[in-house]
């Protein structure tokens, strides 16, 4: 490859072979023309530059993309996080350039520079649009699906805040009314999660969401055919969603008829009772002279002799790299203006939206500093002491209650497992169109409950859309084994810092007749395994209202609350032995300590493991030894917590420790050390109740007074790394 050069002046004449676009009503001009044919040879020279990457969807897709961020949507590039703005979601992260070059033509403030370092250390170009990372950039997204998951989440938290904010507005009136374009591809159409988030919006009639299906026909494995053969429109009509096609193939030669496209746009827009589907047939890496359709285009460069060729056809000197003409760049920036244009409108309205609604003005301006109203946690209920105790799971279905008439932006619901997560807040309608309630579920299209039946994975990634939006916090339930199918999308929660809340009951063998498939084992280090992720398992009712407090007073991260089915004792935290449940707040805490000496011996339990190495120390005191006894609800914050107090807590000179959790050990030998002993369970589970199922297993009172024994006995030896084999 030559030295780079940059280009102005006049342009070169374009193949008389390539059929040029229809654009009469799109009012497009020579200028709009040579813009996309620029945006085409920008994506084949930034992949080929840095030598690996995906230019054909870019390049096929410019057209649709300048399109919308010049024409379609309403965004202003002065503010990016204008509240009236239409939300874009390239759900197929690979083609990050279709989204980085518009950015660049807009003037969000990428420049040329930063598309030559396209996939480099430090650049604002990653691999994949990453969310906080790049001005302009919506949404993390790169596993296919996940983006078009999202977006189902995105329209539906626009319409709960609208339902908050301004619900009797006339539909299109509101300041709050947005749009969620998508632009999704094969790939995304093969996933899993998407078909099961695309099912939950045709269900939930979202008209604010705009999804393109860019049907090339190509994947890496090259035609998809060998794969992938389904009428994707037909499914999606009977999923519920407005369906359209526009086939730029269909008259034999290749025409990218964008007024065709701009036309089925503006029907989606004027659909408000369904989503819609845009099929845009398309060929990948056009023009591009061999490569064009074929897997080659798809995910890697071009090759310098391709790139010429495509720049030959487009009347791009071949010579010339990352080339931009003053006047196609002063004619896509204008975009800005026009932005501040439509902004200054909607602020007028916004203003006497205002003045008509103080008190919901107030709570607007409340929900966009992410700030907690005065006093909420007053309404926190206090569990009194109980030795036969409630289940951790109804604890946290009672503050659910208790925090609803004074957290309105706390939302959210189950995977059809609401009686058994205990996730539905007492006397709140569902969120569900008016048709569609039933007997059970009341409720209307501003409700508060969701509904997300038997689609974990699309909850997952739902949630990280509603998250998203900023405004309002949403958490989602299920069972902890099923966590597995949600894994993808807490993952990207976790990556993009989203105080989104997994409510995962059923935790442990605790859950008993069920048996070893809804059993949880290897679940907890498996999400603690997950940078950013809290995962926080409280050990009775009061821990869990400290527990929920923690979470939503945390705005940057995900938590997985890991509650019990079966009951556990309320301690009571008022009879000088155990410490006040605040402690959990810390991620660990003493709880009850060793009387009036340094403990011979410190027990760390989670979750309904507390009370067993509670009935340990007093095995363990009755011989004559002092115990601590310490609860950790979440590793993550204890982890955060001044060193000063985390050897407060497990004083580094007292090496004698039992850790216990019906879960595998793994992890758990940090805490513990080299003298230390793991309780923990290292195979599947049994269907009996859950009395008889710690019993068989070893995980009892019983087994950790002798661990602990034993620990105290491997104490006195001198230090082993890595802790004694057993």
């Amino acid at each position: 490859m030559a030295p780079e050069r940059s280009s102005s002046g006049l342009t070169a004449s374009r193949d008389p072979g390539l059929a040029r676009p229809l654009a009469e009503r799109a009012g497009w001009s020579d200028v709009d023309l040579r813009a996309v044919d620029t945006v085409r040879v920008l994506a084949a020279d930034a992949v080929q530059k840095t030598g690996n990457g995906h230019p054909g969807t870019a390049m096929s897709l410019a057209p649709l993309a300048y399109l919308l961020f010049q024409q379609v949507m309403r965004h202003d590039p002065a503010d990016d996080q204008w509240l009236g703005r239409d939300r874009f979601v390239l759900s197929c992260g690979h083609t990050s350039l279709t989204l980085y070059i518009q950015l660049y033509l807009a003037g969000y403030g990428l420049e040329m520079e930063d598309l030559k370092a396209l996939r480099t250390w430090g650049s604002a170009t990653p691999g994949h649009p990453e969310y906080r990372h790049t001005r302009g950039v919506e949404i993390t997204t790169g596993p296919l699906g996940q983006g078009m998951g999202a977006s189902v989440g995105m329209a539906m938290a626009a319409r709960r805040e609208r339902g908050l904010l301004d619900p009797d507005a006339a539909p299109g009136t509101s300041p709050f009314d947005h749009h969620v374009y998508v632009l999704a591809s094969d790939g995304d159409m093969m996933e899993g999660v998407a078909s099961e988030a695309a099912s939950l919006a045709g269900h939930q009639q979202l008209g604010n969401l705009i999804t393109f299906y860019d049907s090339n026909h190509i994947s890496i494995e090259d035609d998809t055919d060998i794969s992938f053969s389904e009428d994707v429109p037909a499914r999606f009509a009977a999923y519920g969603w407005h369906v359209q096609t526009v086939d730029w193939t269909r008259t034999g030669d290749y025409v990218e008829d964008v007024d065709a496209l701009l036309t089925a746009i503006e029907e989606a827009k004027a659909e408000r009772s369904r989503p819609s589907l845009i099929m845009l047939r398309t060929i990948i890496g056009w023009p591009a002279p061999t490569k064009k359709n074929t897997g080659k285009a798809h995910g890697a460069a071009l090759g310098d002799d391709e790139v010429a060729g495509t720049k030959r056809l487009l009347g791009f000197d071949p010579e010339v790299y990352f080339p931009m003409e003053d006047e196609v760049l002063a004619h896509t920036r204008a975009v800005g203006e026009r932005g501040g244009d439509a902004r200054q409108r909607w602020e007028r309205a916004y203003e006497d939206w205002r003045i008509a609604s103080p008190e919901r003005a107030a709570l607007l301006d409340r929900l966009r500093e992410q700030e907690l109203p005065d006093g909420w946690t007053d309404a926190l209920p206090d569990f009194p002491a109980d030795p036969k105790g409630m289940a951790t799971r109804k604890a946290s279905g009672k503050v659910l209650t208790a925090l609803a008439p004074v957290l309105p932006e706390l939302w959210g619901g189950s995977a059809d497992l609401a009686g058994s997560n205990n996730t539905t807040m007492d006397g709140e309608p569902s969120f569900i169109p008016a048709d569609r309630q039933t007997d059970e579920f009341s409720g209307g299209p501003y409700g508060r409950t969701l509904h997300f039946g038997i689609r974990e994975h699309a909850m997952g990634a739902v949630l990280n859309g509603i998250a998203l939006q900023s405004l309002t916090r949403p958490y989602g339930g299920t069972f902890l084994t099923f966590s597995d199918y949600m894994r993808p999308a807490v993952r990207l929660g976790a990556l993009m810092k989203l105080p989104a809340t997994y409510v995962w009951t059923h935790d442990s063998i605790g859950l008993g007749e069920d048996g070893p498939t809804h059993q949880p084992v290897e679940h907890l280090a498996a999400l603690r395994a997950i940078p950013g992720l809290d995962v926080v398992r409280p050990g009775d009712a009061n821990e869990t209202t400290t527990c929920w407090r923690t979470i939503l007073e945390h705005t940057d991260r995900p938590a997985g609350l890991v509650l019990t089915r079966q009951n556990l004792p309320v301690l009571d935290r008022t009879d000088g032995v155990h410490a006040p449940a605040e402690g959990a707040a810390r991620g660990a805490y003493v709880l009850v300590e060793a009387a009036e000496s340094a403990p011979d011996v410190i027990l760390v339990a989670t979750g309904s493991e507390v009370q067993i190495a509670l009935d340990a120390r007093t095995l363990l005191v009755d011989e004559g030894l002092a115990v601590r006894v310490v609860s950790m609800p979440c590793r993550e914050w204890f982890a955060e917590q001044p060193l000063a107090y985390q050897d407060e807590v497990l004083p580094p000179d007292v090496r004698a420790r039992v850790s216990v959790e019906a879960a595998v050990g793994q992890g758990w030998r940090e805490v513990v050390g080299d003298a230390g002993r793991i309780v923990s369970l290292e195979h599947y589970g049994a269907s009996a109740d859950y009395q008889r199922l710690y019993d068989e297993f070893g995980i009892t009172a019983e087994a950790v007074a002798a661990a602990a024994r034993a620990s105290i006995r491997d104490a006195v030896e001198p230090p082993v790394p890595g802790g004694r084999r057993h």
